[in-house]
């Protein structure tokens, strides 16, 4: 699961060198980021429900041997269609592992205690992964070269699958003959898996056609009937592919959306401060990567040795709150960041408030996966891994999109390129902190205090 997550990032500081060995355009670069992300969003609901039926722990096998093969092929692409395919194909395979690994974990770990300290160790995989994925991905690009960020998942991935087959338990779910008794609704299958990936290809598109260009406004409005005619299918066929009940607990939807609105506003950290240090400060790769470490000890720290005591003492609901208020805290003191920022006095404070991340994250999980059953657990891990890849594509197309706009404004203004490019910045963080606050908000007034464990 940490490969998974920090195969999102690790490409990023790599991206430049990639367009020159390949001879990417612009416009086909970002390809290599959204093939991946269109097919990881838009197949862990379906994934999640197959691993249901099929069983949990299979499921989680083969998606672990797709995403180890698609990654060898990565490493060895020499053309930029080859590269997007691989991606694509990383893309399914995360999708299929990801979605049943929460639930794996749910029904391994019954006791309260318990299921928090293993949560807390499986969120440190996703709140770290990013972070540490731009340390390596920085590291093995100026050592080696950028086919080993790809090529290093081999390893990684065969002693995962090898370790996996030892210590999960056989979970043969249902099975695909009582599939039709089951949840194996294959017209909502469809219905969904078609409008999440148009859904998610037209806000990743969007940066280039225009939020109310004809494309981006018809593909949308596309996305959303597919969408809505899955709800209709969920709420009267007999054998539903997603319950609607799973959306009736006020924790589950609650985690959900705020999954969705955290995720979107910390793209802003996650890539945005890249971005400034790379384009402004004049970092290289490895560089970058390093300076971004304090964060990803700090959010492993918290998510590691802290959060699991607090979530049992307090309840996971004031932890969130606790852990979306240091962020909001990050994400403020960067909308002053000046052009000729120094590390130690404008950006180490914000690596150290990224704690937050690995306080919120356990708690969000917990809180998500809190209405799942024996029979939901797939189902309910694939829902909260969909929304957390929706709020990343938007995150990534709005805030992206309205960096670039207030960028080129000010250079037909008149002013210098890193002045310019600070302000484009400066507005993502202005966006992000805005969307962690309505976060908090949505966090007080619809999740409920839970009693603590202790």
């Amino acid at each position: 699961m940490l490969t998974i997550t920090l195969d999102g990032s690790i490409v990023t500081v790599a991206m430049p060198t990639i367009q020159r060995d390949l001879g990417f355009t612009p416009a086909g670069l970002s390809w290599v980021v959204n093939a991946y992300l269109i097919a990881f969003g838009s197949l862990l609901l379906l994934a999640g429900r197959l691993g249901d039926l099929l069983g949990r722990t299979r499921m989680f096998l083969a998606g672990t041997a797709v995403f180890t093969l698609a990654s060898l092929l990565a490493g060895a692409a020499t053309t930029p269609a080859l590269l997007i395919a691989a991606r694509f194909l990383q893309g399914v395979g995360s999708a299929m592992a990801a979605a049943v690994g929460l639930g794996i974990l749910i029904t391994l770990f019954g006791e309260p205690r318990e299921r928090a300290r293993a949560i807390a160790v499986f969120s440190f995989t996703g709140a770290a992964g990013a972070s540490v994925g731009q340390v390596l991905g920085g590291i093995l690009t100026d050592a080696l070269s950028w086919h080993w960020i790809f090529l290093i998942n081999l390893p990684i991935g065969t002693v995962a699958f090898l370790v996996a087959r030892r210590v999960l338990p056989v979970d043969r779910g249902v099975g695909l003959a009582a599939g039709a008794g089951a949840g194996a609704d294959v017209a909502g299958a469809a219905l969904v898996t078609a409008g999440l990936m148009l859904g998610i290809y037209t806000v990743v598109k969007a940066e280039e056609y225009g939020w109310v260009s004809t494309p981006t406004l018809g593909l949308g409005a596309v996305s959303l009937a597919l969408l809505g005619a899955f709800v209709v299918r969920q709420a009267t066929a007999r054998t539903p592919l997603m319950p609607l009940r799973v959306l009736r607990s006020r924790s589950v939807a609650g985690a959900n959306l705020v999954q969705a609105l955290m995720v979107a506003a910390l793209f802003s950290f996650q890539v945005v401060v890249a971005l400034h240090l790379q384009n402004v400060l004049g970092y290289g790769a490895a560089e970058t990567g390093l300076a971004m470490l304090p964060a990803a000890v700090m959010i492993g720290g918290t998510s590691l040795g802290v959060s699991a005591r607090l979530i049992s003492r307090f309840g996971e609901r004031a932890v969130l709150l606790a852990g979306i208020a240091l962020l909001i805290g990050a994400l403020g003191f960067l909308t002053r960041v000046p052009a000729d920022a120094r590390y130690v006095t404008d950006l180490l404070p914000v690596m150290l408030l990224a704690a937050g991340f690995g306080l919120a994250t356990p708690a969000l999980t917990a809180l998500g996966m809190s209405g799942a059953g024996e029979d939901d657990a797939g189902l309910a891990s694939g829902l909260f891994n969909t929304t957390q890849q929706i709020g990343m594509a938007v995150g990534v197309a709005v805030l992206t999109t309205l960096a670039a706009a207030r960028t080129d404004r000010m250079l037909g203004q008149g002013h210098g390129r890193a002045e310019a490019l600070t302000a484009g910045y400066r507005l993502a963080f202005t966006v992000g902190t805005g969307l962690l606050v309505t976060a908090f908000g949505v966090a007080l007034l619809v999740l409920r205090p839970a009693r603590t464990h202790s």
